[in-house]
C-alpha cells in the first residue's frame, strides 16, 4: 500500500484530501506544519508528500529542499509562474493551484508514484563526519562501518533529521515506532547506549548527547569530544 503524507494546516482540504486517497486505497499520514512535517519524516518515509506552501513555522518553501528523495506534489493557492517554475526546480515534481480538481489530481499522483519507481535509493544523511546510509543502515564514520540493528537505525536516522533540536524521550518512542515497534520506554536507555558506544568504537567521540531531563540530541564537535555516560540521567 502506497503512503502519502499530506502536509496541510487547512483542515477542511487535508479530511478532504485523507477521505479520498483513502478511498483510493492509500495509506496516509498528516503533519500540519512544516515542523511536524520535517519531525515525521525522520520517522518515516512516505512514497509521496502533498505540500501546502503557506504553513505555520516551517514554510513550505524551507521545507521542500529538506524532504529529499521523496517526490513532492506542491498545492497552493499561488498561482505565478515564477513561483512554480521556482519550486519545479527547486525539487518539486508538480505543482496544482488551488482549487483543484480532485480527479485531476489523483492522476497526477499515480503518474509520479509511478515514476517514482526509477529512483535507486535514498539520500545519505551526513553529520560532521557521520554518514547513514538509509538503503543499507549502515553508518559510516571516516572510513569505518556501523552495522546498526533496527532500533538504533531508527534512532540515529531522526536524530540526523533534527540535527540542532533536542529530541524528548516520549517523542523519540512515538516517531520511531512505526520502524520499530520493539522500543519501550524502559529499553530504549539501552539502545541510545549501544549505539553511542559502536559510534564512539570508530569515530573516537561521541555523536550523541543526553539532555538532562529532556532527551537526546547530535553534539557538536565544538561542544567537546568527552562522553559523558551512554544514557539519560532522567
Amino acid at each position: 500500500m502506497k503512503h502519502i503524507m499530506i502536509v496541510d494546516d487547512d483542515v477542511h482540504i487535508g479530511n478532504l484530501l485523507q477521505e479520498v486517497l483513502e478511498r483510493e486505497g492509500y495509506r496516509v499520514s498528516r503533519a500540519y506544519s512544516g515542523t511536524e512535517a520535517l519531525l515525521l519524516l525522520g520517522s518515516c518515509t512516505p512514497d509521496m508528500v502533498l505540500l501546502d506552501l503557506m504553513l505555520p513555522g516551517l514554510s513550505g518553501e524551507e521545507l521542500l529542499p529538506r524532504i529529499g528523495h521523496i517526490p513532492v506534489i506542491v498545492l497552493s493557492a499561488k498561482a505565478d509562474t515564477a513561483d512554480k517554475v521556482g519550486l519545479l526546480l527547486g525539487g518539486a515534481v508538480d505543482y496544482v493551484t488551488k482549487p483543484f480538481d480532485l480527479g485531476e489530481l489523483l492522476a497526477r499522483i499515480q503518474v509520479h508514484l509511478r515514476g517514482s519507481t526509477c529512483f535507486s535509493g535514498q539520500r545519505p544523511l551526513k553529520y560532521e563526519g557521520l554518514t547513514l546510509d538509509p538503503d543499507t543502515h549502515i553508518a559510516t564514520a571516516g572510513e569505518r562501518q556501523v552495522r546498526l540493528t533496527r532500533t538504533e537505525y531508527a534512532i540515529l536516522k531522526l536524530l540526523m533529521r533534527n540535527p540542532t533540536q533536542v529530541i524528548t524521550k516520549s517523542l523519540l518512542l512515538d516517531r520511531i515506532s512505526e520502524d520499530t515497534p520493539d522500543c519501550t520506554d524502559s529499553s530504549l536507555k539501552m539502545h541510545i547506549s549501544n549505539l553511542r558506544r559502536k559510534l564512539r568504537e570508530v569515530s573516537g567521540r561521541d555523536y550523541i548527547e543526553a539532555v538532562w531531563g529532556i532527551g537526546f540530541k547530535l553534539r557538536s564537535a565544538q561542544d567537546g569530544q568527552s562522553a559523558q555516560g551512554d544514557g539519560p540521567r532522567s
